[in-house]
């Protein structure tokens, strides 16, 4: 899933940098044409880029958030629900303090109980 998911980006910033060389070239065009002139053209390509960029973004927040549903809809443990090795490790280690604390107080009262009744 993470594979497909990078794919896609990486297909993005592919169509990002595709966009980017037509859009210096439909600049350019412009410019030898006398429609725009040589100072207004790299700010219209600069302003032509940063709302592509943005669009850009926006396409990759909808497919972030559509993985997200499909895998909560399939209910697809996700990296933050999974609990790491060390994590394990702690919870193992309190519980095996827990037992034994148990089973030496357990055996402590029943040394206790032992010596009162024969008292």
């Amino acid at each position: 899933m993470s594979n497909i998911f990078e794919k896609s980006i990486d297909m993005g910033i592919g169509l990002y940098s595709y966009s980017k060389e037509k859009i210096e070239e439909f600049v350019d065009e412009l410019v030898k044409k006398g429609d725009l002139s040589q100072s207004d053209a790299k700010g219209m390509v600069d302003d032509l880029v940063k709302r592509g960029e943005k669009q850009r973004q926006g396409i990759e927040n909808v497919i972030k958030n559509e993985i997200i549903q499909v895998l909560d809809f399939m209910n697809i443990a996700r990296k933050k629900d999974l609990v790491s090795r060390d994590e394990l490790r702690n919870i193992i280690r309190e519980e095996i303090t827990n037992v034994l604390n148990n089973n030496s107080a357990s055996n402590n009262q029943e040394t206790n109980n032992k010596g009162s009744f024969l008292e």
